[in-house]
Formats: C-alpha cells, sequence, structure tokens
C-alpha cells in the first residue's frame, strides 16, 4: 500500500511562488514515477510535472520555464517549486505516484493565486 500527503499549498499574489511538497510512505520503487496534476473548478485533472528516478521531467506546456519538479528519493518526497504564478494556476493540485500501471493519489492541497 502507498500512502501521500501534499503539503504547501496556500493564497498568494499573481507573480509569486509557492513550492508544494509531497511524503510518500509504503511500498515505494524510486524507479516509478511520480508526478503533479491539478484540478480546478468544473475542468478535468491534468497534468502538471512528471519526474523518473533518473530525474528525466516532463512539463505542461502552460507551466514550462515557471514549474520545476524534483524528487528526493532518500526521503521519498517530490516538490513542485512553482513560480511567477497566475490566476489561471489556482487548482487543488494533487500528487501521483505510478507503480506499473497502479496510479495512487494524495488527498490535495489548494493553490489559489489572486489578481
Amino acid at each position: 500500500q502507498v500512502h501521500l500527503v501534499e503539503s504547501g499549498g496556500g493564497l498568494v499574489q499573481a507573480g509569486g511562488s509557492l513550492r508544494l511538497s509531497c511524503a510518500a510512505s509504503g511500498s515505494i520503487y524510486r524507479n516509478n514515477p511520480m508526478g503533479w496534476y491539478r484540478q480546478a473548478p468544473g475542468k478535468q485533472r491534468e497534468l502538471v510535472a512528471t519526474i523518473t528516478s533518473g530525474a528525466y521531467t516532463n512539463y505542461a506546456d502552460s507551466v514550462k520555464g515557471r514549474f520545476t519538479i524534483s524528487r528526493d528519493n532518500g526521503k521519498n518526497t517530490v516538490y513542485l517549486q512553482m513560480n511567477s504564478l497566475k490566476p489561471e494556476d489556482t487548482a487543488v493540485y494533487y500528487c501521483n505516484y505510478n507503480a506499473y500501471g497502479l496510479v495512487y493519489w494524495g488527498q490535495g492541497t489548494q493553490v489559489t493565486v489572486s489578481s
């Protein structure tokens, strides 16, 4: 079993920064990818960024150049550094762990960007 706990969300003004953390526990294998997704009100959940154990990263076009995903395998933690935040980044952000097609989700953390 895998348990994911996100933290670091909050309210920030446009142009500001936040750093999200996701602590994973349970049967975590560093070779499996982890990532961040988000869901805004009335919209579908969408990919924000993913990272493999080898630090290969993938970003949604909307966050490239502003967000950075990183991973500390020793702590089983994945981070999302979010800079130059925009009101359209407002959403619940979810951590994700993919174990050979079996996907685990955290409970989500709210990020609100005011204009």
